[in-house]
């Protein structure tokens, strides 16, 4: 799995939101929630995921899983398979377990 552009999604941040209103950067809510103990590094999440879906990473998202029906962080990645395919995987950012994998 590439590590490359994983490293540079530290470097960017969100869009504005619609509003016009400034979004807190991936990256900052990344390193806040690691620093609070919530979540584990980009770089440990990637090398499990690295173990079950081989691949490139193309794409990371640091999300609140809310949404996912729990209040808690998400990694969604997205990985170039080596057939081709583009997956979106899904992973419990302080656990590590792949949530879901589909094709993108």
């Amino acid at each position: 799995m590439t590590f490359a552009l994983a490293t540079m999604w530290l470097g960017s941040a969100m869009p504005a939101s619609a509003a016009g209103h400034d979004v807190e950067p991936d990256h900052e809510r990344a390193r806040q929630a690691l620093n609070r103990g919530e979540v584990q590094s980009i770089a440990d999440i990637l090398a499990l995921v690295a173990q079950t879906v081989p691949g490139e990473v193309i794409e990371v998202e640091f999300d609140d899983a809310e949404r996912l029906g729990k209040d808690s962080w998400c990694y969604e990645l997205k990985i170039l398979a080596p057939d081709g395919r583009v997956l979106e995987i899904q992973v419990d950012a302080a656990t590590g377990r792949i949530l879901t994998v589909e094709e993108d």
